[in-house]
């Protein structure tokens, strides 16, 4: 579950390399964002000379978590680590490139331009 005060690592090429939530804004139930939800974050850490900048308002889409995804099929997946991917307010990538694998529940939330850059779907 992501909520806010959440760092999660960035999985993209736009320049960002840690976000913190700020605020959930499409989720999945109350408590929490989970897998292919959207959140509104701030950027808290950057490579030199990027597009994105330290400080910055973004909106991400959550690709990975910490907690277990069950799926109905009795599949359970579980991440290192939790990332997001910074996106546009029409739901498009910012990025050119993704990092790692993504599941296969972004693209049952609607975020098929997610899932067509994906290096795994999983």
């Amino acid at each position: 579950m992501i909520q806010a005060q959440t760092i999660l690592q960035v999985a993209d090429n736009t320049g960002a390399k840690e976000i913190m939530c700020i605020r959930v804004l499409r989720g999945s139930s109350k408590k929490g964002a989970r897998v292919g939800d959207i959140i509104v974050a701030v950027v808290k850490k950057t490579k030199k000379q990027t597009s994105v900048k330290k400080s910055e308002i973004v909106r991400a889409v959550i690709v990975r978590t910490r907690t277990t995804i069950h799926r109905a099929n009795g599949m359970h997946l579980k991440f290192n680590e939790n990332a997001a991917v910074l996106v546009t307010k029409e739901l498009h990538p910012k990025g050119t490139r993704l990092f790692g694998p993504i599941p296969y529940e972004c693209s049952e939330a609607g975020l098929n331009s997610i899932i067509s850059l994906a290096p795994y779907i999983i």
